[in-house]
């Protein structure tokens, strides 16, 4: 009938021709989650094709490199049925092997890309390139931070670094030697990490098994801190908010920072890839293809996995090193605990001045007067601070859980570090829970502490606080949180504009850089913090009030900045701080968000650009795309099942074994053991929930142990000592099962799974005259990595 209509409408004469205006376009929505019901509609047109086809045509992707995999590491012979048709079959094997070299030697099995693909692979590679782009710049690569050199690594190659070791796809370096490399200057980890073999004693002493005493004493003391003396570069900041780094007599900075209207086209542009419909259908069912494809691997090497943890001797879960990534100081005690404390000190330390109010200093006694309560009246119901269910979706409340039977001068007292008494009683306390780490040995934390950004000398009071209260410990680093809390600050007239938070934040860094002799205990401190983080709300409303974001020394309205805003200028000053730092020798940073616990999509996108790794991280279950990113550059996530549990997601629907089982780099952290936790060891209270709900065998939990280690911070003596020698090569040549009991197998198979991702993402089409990589053997990778492709490529390199 169409056809009809048009041969009729060519006769009509061009001006006798109806005329009708075009329907308007009405742009894609940029929205990159992923909808239940695009979800369910794949799934019926999946089980509709597989009920269609006959089995001699059920072929999967990478069935072939998947069957050699297995049978390339590790399973047993003797475990696999013999065939009574075996030499039949061999010489099959034997010629399909010819006839493939053959072909691969000729003109390779090609499968040919659509121009559709062809578009998709590269808006996939250019967002890998961007992400490569900002953690070179910011130096947040291994061998970019001074800590890495402990006298054994010497660096990797400009194009084979990432964040957590090797890239995947850049192979293994070359090993040199100390005669034909340049020697970095060893970091020095003061105090001095206790020798590998050697108990807990109640002195704090380090002492090994023969008797022997290791470190420079029993205690950390800074006088014996070595303070360099002043460097002649200048700072100052520039008229878009970011502290620039200058030579002497140079107008020019000294090191390349992206700009803002660089970062949000960035930003922009991988925004665009993440919503495009045809791209979220590609990420969604690779994700489907990778978690079923684990699910398969791991009903054929369940035993052959249990057998080779069976072999390493000493070895089990609960000796295994472990991290809690994501645990913010102040909350860092379970209940019990602090109740305990408050106690002890109600009866042996009632006439301590504790607080200053209403033109009055008060005594301990007199403050539990004023709220009518006793020692003996107090329990951990009086106490109140567990996140029950009200708390959820409720973030407000879930902060006013932090004060102790809800009066926050009982938080001041007990929870601040800068308050009446300079946090005396909170640094008590942090060496009661140090103490408990300490003895457990295998657990480690990296607590986050809070800058504000209210004023400049908050860096100087917090860095004291730490060196007077002598807050060392073999087991603990530290990151720095920043609230973003702009309203609350612009409110009370504590600030102007938002430069005065980028100020307060960064000037003390760069003055410290510039002359450690100006802040001391500044310096001492930043040699045991990890990196920042920048926490609040995530789920609040953001409104765009402005169509170009003013720069910080304008932004003078109530508003607070959007979440990508704060993500730019944390990374860009911090970017700016670490070039300096790593020119002078001193340790570097790394950006490690709260991101993804709620919100829109452009906060995880952000994250992807600027971060070393985030926490939570639960939206990415809903962004294909994105998801599918995250695993690609295996960028770290602290998940914590049971604080989400309470506050935004319930424990059976959480994604992290999903997450697992696809391949992402996610280990389990606490967050907050005072909210969420009731056992004295919350870490292992963690990871016992999650083994039971989500049924992790013994391997993942020691998977889950292992990412935890090389997502912190901690120094590269100690990362070596812990997982293996050279943990930072990619698969099963970076691990150490008899330190980290994950079998070799496992990683072999996450690494040649990762690889077949990028070799595919990577491939592209002859026929459009570009080439795409090539391997050891010459052969071009411009095809998709179908079973027989990969097969015939496996064979040729054997």
């Amino acid at each position: 009938m169409a056809a009809l209509l048009q041969a009729e409408g060519d006769d009509i004469p061009p001006q006798a021709k109806p005329t009708t205006t075009p329907p308007p376009e009405i742009p894609e929505s940029r929205d990159a989650f992923y909808g239940y019901p695009e979800e369910r509609t794949f799934q019926h047109i999946e089980e509709k094709m597989w009920a269609h086809r006959r089995g001699s045509d059920a072929r999967s992707d990478g069935a072939a490199s998947f069957a050699g995999s297995m049978l390339g590491h590790g399973v047993a012979a003797d475990a696999r049925v013999p065939s009574p048709f075996a030499e039949e079959l061999e010489e099959e094997a034997e010629e399909a092997a010819k006839s493939a070299m053959s072909a691969m030697d000729g003109h390779p099995p090609e499968t040919v890309l659509s121009s559709e693909l062809v578009h998709l692979f590269q808006s996939f590679q250019r967002c890998l390139e961007l992400r490569d782009k900002y953690t070179r710049k910011s130096c947040q690569r291994l061998g970019d931070n001074p800590k890495d050199y402990d006298g054994y690594f010497q660096g990797l190659e400009d194009e084979s670094a990432d964040v957590n070791g090797v890239k995947p796809d850049a192979g293994l370096p070359a090993r040199s030697s100390p005669s034909d490399t340049k020697q970095a200057k060893r970091w020095k980890v003061y105090p001095s990490p206790p020798p590998p073999h050697w108990h807990w004693t109640d002195d704090k002493e380090a002492v090994s098994v023969d008797g022997g005493y290791s470190g420079s004493g029993k205690e950390f003391k800074f006088e014996e801190c070595d303070i360099p003396g002043n460097h002649d570069w200048d700072f100052k900041i520039d008229d878009k908010g970011v502290y620039q780094v200058y030579e002497p007599d140079q107008a020019t900075p000294a090191f390349d920072i992206p700009n803002i209207r660089e970062y949000f086209v960035d930003l922009d542009y991988i925004l665009g890839v993440i919503s495009d419909g045809p791209t979220k259908s590609f990420a969604f069912r690779r994700l489907k293809y990778l978690a079923s494809k684990f699910t398969m691997y791991s009903l054929l090497n369940e035993f052959q996995e249990l057998a080779d943890m069976k072999r390493v001797p000493h070895r089990d879960f609960y000796n295994l090193r472990k991290v809690d990534t994501h645990v913010h100081h102040s909350s860092s005690m379970n209940q019990k605990h602090l109740l305990r404390f408050i106690k002890s000190k109600m009866k042996r330390s009632p006439q301590d001045v504790v607080i200053f109010r209403d033109s009055a200093e008060l005594t301990l006694e007199q403050v539990f007067q004023s709220l009518k309560l006793t020692a003996y009246d107090l329990s951990i119901d009086t106490l109140d601070m567990h996140a029950h269910q009200d708390t959820f979706h409720r973030f407000d409340k879930f902060n006013l859980k932090y004060n102790p039977i809800g009066e926050s001068r009982l938080r001041e007292i007990f929870l601040k570090t800068d308050n009446f008494i300079k946090g005396r009683y909170l640094a008590e306390i942090t060496k009661e829970v140090m103490t408990d780490l300490e003895q457990s040995k295998y657990q480690n934390c990296e607590w986050r502490l809070s800058i504000y950004g209210r004023s400049p000398d908050e860096w100087d009071k917090l860095a004291k606080w730490i060196v007077n209260n002598k807050l060392y410990s073999h087991n603990v680093r530290w990151l720095i949180q920043v609230p973003r809390l702009y309203d609350v600050y612009k409110a009370n007239g504590s600030i102007k504009t938002f430069e005065d938070i980028v100020i307060n934040l960064f000037r003390p860094l760069f003055e410290v850089t510039k002359d450690p002799a100006s802040h001391p205990e500044l310096h001492v401190f930043l040699q045991r913090v990890v990196g920042f983080d920048t926490v609040d709300d995530e789920s609040k409303a953001e409104r765009r009030i402005y169509k170009k974001f003013p720069y910080p020394r304008v932004w003078d309205t109530n508003q607070s900045p959007p979440y990508s805003y704060w993500i730019y200028y944390m990374f860009a000053n911090m970017a700016s701080l670490n070039n300096w730092r790593r020119l002078r020798g001193f340790n570097t940073f790394v950006f490690r968000p709260h991101c993804g616990e709620a919100g829109d999509t452009d906060h995880l996108t952000s994250a992807f650009l600027t971060s070393h790794s985030i926490s939570h991280g639960i939206l990415l279950r809903k962004v294909p795309a994105l998801q599918y990113l995250f695993y690609l550059k295996q960028i770290g996530i602290a998940m914590s099942p049971l604080s989400n549990n309470a506050l935004f997601l319930t424990y059976e629907r959480n994604p992290l074994p999903d997450f697992f089982k696809t391949g992402l780099n996610v280990s389990l952290s606490t967050d907050d053991p005072l909210q969420f936790h009731f056992t004295k060891e919350p870490l292992l209270e963690e990871y016992s929930v999650a083994a039971h709900i989500y049924k992790l065998p013994q391997s993942s939990l020691a998977e889950l142990a292992r990412n935890s280690v090389i997502q912190s911070g901690f120094e590269m003596e100690l990362k070596r000592h812990w997982i293996g020698h050279e943990w930072y090569l990619p698969g099963a040549a970076g691990n150490d099962i008899n330190k980290t009991n994950v079998p070799n197998i496992r990683l072999s198979y996450r690494h040649q799974t990762l690889l077949e991702e990028l070799d595919m993402i990577c491939a592209k089409n002859l026929g459009h005259g570009s080439a795409g990589r090539r391997d050891s053997h010459g052969h071009g990778h411009g095809m998709l990595p179908t079973a027989d492709n990969v097969a015939a490529r496996a064979m040729a390199r054997h």
